[in-house]
């Protein structure tokens, strides 16, 4: 089983649109896993049917105990964030404010304030309108930690493929550089990057790649709406050259990206050639590089 991650560094490349095309493509011969758990859209172009759901729990939040509170204050006065506030003469935990750092419950000398899980989200596990299995899930808001629950949704992924012995796991990684985008690339086989000819998209190409070289992992690149900046186009290919990235397709600017998108379709579900065959060109060219 090989893992596909699909990067892209800033967001408004395409990066989703390009992943469920690609898993489109793939049909049930994947699984495909969506790991931009701050702001989960896949969903929105393979229409899952949500089968099976299971809290995500990650971190602590302070609660106070009304019944052994005496409403002292000493708890409000050393919260350094501001988390404890005055509600009709009782002191109440502000869960979107709390950092779960249990100052608090040291200093209570009723022992009122104890420090409970937090509920962090929801992972899904379901099967597309394409038949492939899909794992995702909805970070919860104001909820922390998605890196834990982006390594929980792969874990889930990766067991599913290895269970009904799927050849390809397709996973949406997250946009920027950090800790869900890390947790992303763990275990990955080959980093498809997607980018833009803009000033931001090859300054964020750059940097994401940074991450892509420290997990040593095999990388390719689309450059989507290549047609619009010729210039700065020239210098991302020039970048793929010199870090021997391979260079897997430029995508010319097509308004279907953003129509598939408001009927609710992928790509390759919506468009007619030339697109399709370029995004089918692609596929090919990333499992020839994979073996598959």
């Amino acid at each position: 089983m090989k893992e596909i991650v699909v990067i892209s560094g800033k967001g408004g490349t395409g990066k989703t649109s390009i992943t469920a095309a690609l898993a489109s493509l793939a049909k049930d011969a994947c699984v495909v896993v969506d790991c931009d758990v701050d702001a989960a859209d896949m969903h929105l172009l393979l229409q899952p049917d949500f089968d099976h759901k299971e809290d995500f729990y990650s971190g602590v939040l302070a609660h106070i105990d009304p019944e052994t509170c005496r409403n002292c204050g000493r708890c409000a006065k050393v919260c350094r964030f501001d988390a404890i506030v005055l509600e009709n003469g009782r002191y109440v935990v502000d869960e979107l404010s709390c950092e779960g750092c249990g100052y608090c419950e040291k200093v209570c000398r009723l022992n009122a304030i104890s420090m409970n899980e937090r509920l962090a989200g929801a992972w899904f596990t379901s099967q597309t309108k394409y038949g492939s299995d899909m794992v995702h899930a909805k970070l919860g808001i104001g909820a922390e930690n998605s890196g834990k629950l982006v390594a929980k949704v792969k874990k889930e992924g990766k067991a599913i493929a290895l269970a009904k012995n799927k050849s390809l796991m397709i996973v949406d990684g997250s946009p920027g550089i950090g800790c869900p985008v890390v947790s992303s690339l763990s275990g990955a086989n080959f980093a498809l990057l997607v980018t833009e000819p803009t000033l931001s998209g090859l300054h964020d190409l750059k940097r994401v790649y940074e991450v892509v070289k420290k997990f040593r992992i095999k990388a390719g690149c689309i450059i989507n709406k290549a047609d619009l900046n010729p210039e700065v186009c020239a210098q991302i290919e020039a970048f793929l050259r010199e870090e021997s990235i391979l260079h897997v397709k430029s995508i010319p600017y097509n308004k279907a990206f953003t129509q598939a998108m408001v009927e609710a379709k992928t790509i390759t579900e919506y468009s007619d050639e030339p697109l399709k065959k370029l995004l089918e060109e692609s596929f090919e060219t990333i499992k020839n590089t994979l073996g598959v």
